[in-house]
Order: C-alpha cells, then structure tokens, then sequence
C-alpha cells in the first residue's frame, strides 16, 4: 500500500495583485513600497485576525488556509475594503488593487505546502473576481448561508480551465465592498501566522520587502524558480562527482578606496549566491560558508575539491565618481580554466538600482552559461545511463542554443531529436515538470514559427502537457508562459496575456515573458504598447540566445511606427544572430522596400525563399499569420508597411 497522504476540509483564499508587471514597470520602487505597507498595516494582521495561516507568498499575491469559510470570506471582504481606503489618494492607473478567490475543498497537506482541486477552484476563482472584489465557490456560499451581511451575486456554473467539472461561482463586487463599514486592524501577535520553513519566509520577505524583491533576478528559463536551495558544503575528502549545475560564489572584492563601500560587494556577493540557488537542480553553496574565504587567497582547485562544486564565481566591484563597475570570472574547478568572463557599469547613486542591475544581469548571463555547460557536459559525460534531468539538460540545450543555426535540411532531424530526449525523460520519471514544460514549448515554437507538419495535434498536445505541469506545479512561471503562448495559437489574446503577467508576476526578472507581454500587444496591432516591453526584454536578457527574437519583434513594432531605420537596424541583428531564420530575411526584405532600398529588399526576399520556398507569396505570407495568431489588426498594419514594400521589391501577390 502507498503512504498515507493526510487530507482535509479546509477554506482557501488565493489572492493577487491586478496588473502587477504593469505597475511595477510604472513606479517599481513606489509599487513596491506601498504593497509592503499594505501588507504590514492591513493585510497580515488581517489574516491574523481571522486565524488564518500564509502557506505561501507569489511575490505579488498569496495562498492562505483557514479552518473556517466564514472566517477566510470575511478577511477577504475586508482587506477589499481597507484597500479601497489606503488606496485612494493615488491615481486610478496607478491603484493596487487586488482579486480574491475563497473555496471550501478538500485539500492535501504535505510539508506545510497544500495541493489538490480544494486549492486549485480558489485559484481560478480569484482569476474570475472583479478587481477590488471577490468571488467564492457554492460549497463556500452554502456553509456562510446568512451568517454574514454580504450581497454576493449568483455568477451560475462557470467552466475554469484545468478543472473538469464546472464551478459554481458567486461574487461580491467593488461597489459592494465599497458599501461595507470602514475597517479596522485588530492587533495580534505575529506568531498567528506560522510559516511553513525558513524558506517560505524569504519568499515572504522577498514578496514584501522592496530590497530583497529587486534582487530576484534569477536566469530567463527559471527551471521553476521555486525558492531557496543553497546547499551546505560537501564533506572534505569526498569522492562524489560534483553535481552538473554546483558553484560557490566567492565574496566580491571592494576595489573602491572607501573601505565604507564593503557592504555594497558583500551585499552583491549575497544576492547573487540566493539567485543562482533559485535555477532548479542547482547547488549553490551557502553564502556562510563562501564568507569563510573573504580577503583570503584561494586556489579555485582547492577550493573545488573541499565544496565539491564544479564552477567558482569570483569577482570585484569598483566605484569611480557616480559609476559603480563589477568584473566576474566563473572558472572552472576542476581545470582552472576561465568559462565565462564579463564587466557591468551602472549608476551608483541609486545604490538598491546598481545593486539589482549587478546582480540581475549576472544571474542571466550566469544562468544561461551554466545550463549550456551543463547541457554539453551531459552529451560527453553521461551517455551510458543518463537520468531524466540531464535528458531534460540536453535537449534544452541543443533547443536554446543550436537549432535556430542549423541548415533547414537538418533542422527536422534536430527537433525529433529534441523531443525523443524530452519523451525518454518522461519515461523515466512521468511526473517531470520540467520535460512537460520544454516539450511543450518546442511544439508551440514549432507551429509559431510555421515549422510544425501537424499544427493543430501539436498544438492539442503542448496544451495536454502544459496543462499536467500546471496541476503539478502550478506557481511555475514558464509553464504559466508556456500557456499564454498557447493561447495565443489559439487567438484567445486575453488569457495569453493574462498567463504571461502571472508568470512575471511570479518571476519579475522572466525576460522571456516579459518580451511575451509586448508581443501580445504587438499581435492585437498595438505597437505604442508593445515598445517598452520589448526593449525591457532587451535589457534584461541581453544574453540570451533567443535575442534575434527579441529583435525581430521590436523591429516590427518599429517598422509599424513608421521608424523603419530603426527596424532595418534590428533586423540586421537578429539576422547576424541567426542567419537561418527564414522570417527575419522576409521582414527585413518588407523593411528595406518600405524604406525604398528595393535592391536589399530583393537579396533578402531570395535568402527567405532559400530558407522556406513554401512562403512565396503575400498571400500565403498574410495566411501564416493568421494562422500563428496575428490578429486582424496586425495584418492591416502589415499592409501599410513591410507587404508594401515586399511589393517594391516584386515579391508575388499570390
């Protein structure tokens, strides 16, 4: 018989902030301090009041269980009203306000964490609440029956996506919460609300705290990013093979002449260790241990051989005037030998701004040189028994950093090479988040690009596996982005874009879905809209080997603008990252006759054709599209700009 898993009845409040990502792209420091006092003033004391228990924080919402539905509805309806309250000096756009669902279920309990539907229904509840109100399931309403004064509207069976059964929804509005009596806090003691271990309180800290939020800048592909895994140091003498993805980040070296300026290296050397611990299957050492070395002079070799991590981190940190500069070196332990090497300048002035351009951008860059490392050391270390995370490992990196270089001819071959890892993980290990989530992403990739022969069974699929990564894992920020591209195969723009603020929302340093965002407003033909986050795309994950993506987008969004100097120069980029992509000659080629460089325009029309024959016309050009997901609206900006100068430059109607 299986173990006994523990089960109970218990009242779920899930809530989260609206349009966090757009907030914090508005006023990040100013969002930020506000949502702390919110959270310090009104709502912990809330929870608090009502003996509710914070199972966990998403940096911009939170999981709470009580054991009584009247008490989980009331807290809910009245952190809504003190919200309004706190709320209403500030303008309409710039409100935190926030969404709550409440559902009496059964739940599974399981190291302080809960799971199961019970859980589930109160996340999609809160997905259908009205901004500043709240919604409950039918058991919930049915066991309140009259014991609170709250009008909630009968919102009928609603179909909600991962569950198979339709919910039963009610809703108390904003207008009527705003009716409700003001507030008030009750005091009562902290030690209410028991944190489920040391690392739910840093995720608490870090979802509060505007220092330690700014400072979770963990790598694009988040492996989901699920919180703190520093490891303690390996016993000396040991014999075991290094993990694939272990370091140790030494502290960084104050270069400045103001000895006062120590803090700012150890804080970068702290910040920097807690974000690479946050790249799953890591093994970070903890920073008490990496302190031990501080002003010592240290042989990496040595140094891997007591820890038993494969890559040291060593670097300096250096003031000149009002710029601070960093320099970081990863070597490898076992050689020596210098693996990556790069240099920041940021502003000083404002010291938490520095410290999170520092640290954010190494992570990146860190978290994509050590998975490719990883990836290739797993082709020519492990290939007699390999488990299924370094099959996962493989494919991810011959999908990130080979196939957009391939000749067409071979890429086929590439990608069935991809999935057939992605399928063996699978096999060895069914459960595997991580497989699920790249397999998914590769087939929706695949038809996004006009590559997939069986579109609408891939598409059928990466939603099936996307679907059971989410059951499994459901604050995992790709997975989440995963979905919004689905959805966006699927032309339903609104939850595309719903999916990918919930994976900023719970990774804010996802490049990838931030880029995402801007590319759902650029497909609905908004491209005023999509510029900023496509540049912030830019600028976090400058590294990244999807950056002629990246570039590709921003230049349309350009190009529709009419800046098309600007769009031919991105172009031209993305072309140098990645000659093989067939679109971007066909864009560039719209580019250049658009601008009226028809000569150009027709070397990249013939490139394009090289690449993808089956794309010779306007025709079947405007008919990918809207296959892919391009709203109608695209396509007519299309016609003002690159189909015209595509015409210029004698590229067929049909």
């Amino acid at each position: 018989m299986g173990e006994r898993v523990e089960r109970r009845l218990a009242a779920i409040l899930a809530a989260d902030v609206v349009g966090y990502s757009r907030l914090m792209g508005a006023d990040e420091e100013g969002t930020l301090a506000r949502l702390k006092a919110h959270r310090r003033e009104l709502i912990d004391p809330k929870i608090r009041e009502h003996r509710g228990r914070i199972v966990k924080t998403t940096g911009d919402g939170a999981l709470v269980e009580f054991s009584s539905v009247v008490d989980a509805v009331r807290c809910a309806a009245e952190i809504q009203r003190g919200m309004r309250d706190r709320e209403t000096g500030e303008a309409e756009d710039r409100r935190i306000r926030f969404r709550i669902g409440v559902n009496l279920g059964d739940i599974i309990a399981e190291e302080g964490d809960i799971f199961g539907d019970g859980v589930n229904v109160a996340a999609r509840l809160e997905a259908l609440s009205e901004p500043g109100g709240l919604c409950i399931s039918g058991s919930a309403r049915e066991q309140i029956g009259n014991r609170l004064p709250y009008g909630f509207e009968d919102l009928g069976e609603q179909s909600v996506k991962n569950i198979a059964r339709p919910v039963r929804a009610f809703a108390l509005s904003a207008d009527a919460v705003a009716a409700l009596p003001p507030v008030a806090v009750a005091a009562v003691a902290p030690t209410a609300i028991p944190l489920r271990r040391r690392g739910d309180l840093r995720l608490y800290l870090a979802a509060i705290g505007a220092a330690i939020l700014i400072a979770l800048a963990g790598g694009w592909w988040a492996w989901s990013l699920r919180g703190e895994r520093a490891a303690a140091p390996a016993v000396a003498g040991q014999t075991k093979p290094a993990p694939p993805l272990s370091i140790v980040v030494l502290p960084f070296e104050n270069l400045s002449n103001d000895p006062g300026q120590d803090y700012f290296a150890d804080a970068v050397t702290d910040d920097l260790t807690t974000d690479l611990s946050r790249i799953k299957g890591s093994f970070v050492i903890a920073r008490t241990t990496a302190f031990t070395y501080k002003g010592k002079a240290v042989d990496v070799r040595k140094i891997g051989r007591e820890l038993g991590v494969r890559y040291v981190l060593e670097g300096s940190v250096r003031r000149s005037g009002d710029r601070v500069h960093a320099n970081v070196q990863l070597i490898d332990a076992a050689s020596g030998a210098h693996v990556w090497a790069d240099q920041f300048d940021t502003d000083r002035r404002d010291l938490a701004k520095a410290e999170s351009e520092i640290t954010g951008r190494l992570a990146r860059g860190l978290g994509w040189e050590l998975l490719r490392e990883a990836g290739r050391r797993v082709a020519l270390e492990r290939t007699v028994d390999p488990d299924a995370q370094d099959l996962v490992m493989r494919a991810w990196e011959l999908y990130q950093f080979r196939i957009s270089f391939v000749a067409a001819n071979k890429r086929e071959a590439l990608k069935r090479t991809i999935i057939g890892l992605l399928e063996r993980a699978l096999a060895l290990d069914p459960q595997s988040v991580d497989a699920r989530v790249q397999l998914a992403l590769v087939l929706a990739g695949d038809i996004l690009q006009g590559f997939s022969k069986s579109p609408k069974q891939d598409l059928a699929r990466a939603e099936r596996l996307i679907s059971e990564a989410l059951e499994r894992d459901p604050d995992n920020s790709m997975a989440h982005g995963v979905m919004g591209r689905i959805r966006g195969l699927q032309h339903r723009w609104a939850e595309e874009r719903a999916e990918f603020e919930t994976a900023v929302a719970l990774d804010p340093n996802n490049a990838w879905a931030i880029m995402s965002l801007g590319f759902n407003r650029l497909r609905l033909g908004k491209p005023e809209a999509a510029i900023p986050y496509l540049e912030e795309a830019i600028r976090l994950d400058a590294r990244s080997p999807n950056l002629a993506y990246y570039y590709s987008f921003l230049a349309r969004a350009y190009l529709f603008k009419g800046r098309s100097d600007e769009a031919v120069t991105l172009l031209r980029k993305a072309e140098a990252l990645a000659p093989r992509l067939w679109y971007v000659h066909i864009q560039l080629a719209g580019a250049l006759g658009f601008r009226g460089d028809i000569d150009e325009a027709k070397k990249e029309i013939a490139q394009s054709l090289k690449l993808n024959p089956k794309v010779n016309s306007i025709a079947r050009l405007r008919a990918g599209l809207l296959a892919t997901g391009m709203s109608p609206q695209y396509v007519a900006l299309s016609e003002k700009t690159s189909f015209v100068g595509l015409r210029r430059a004698g590229f067929p109607e049909k």
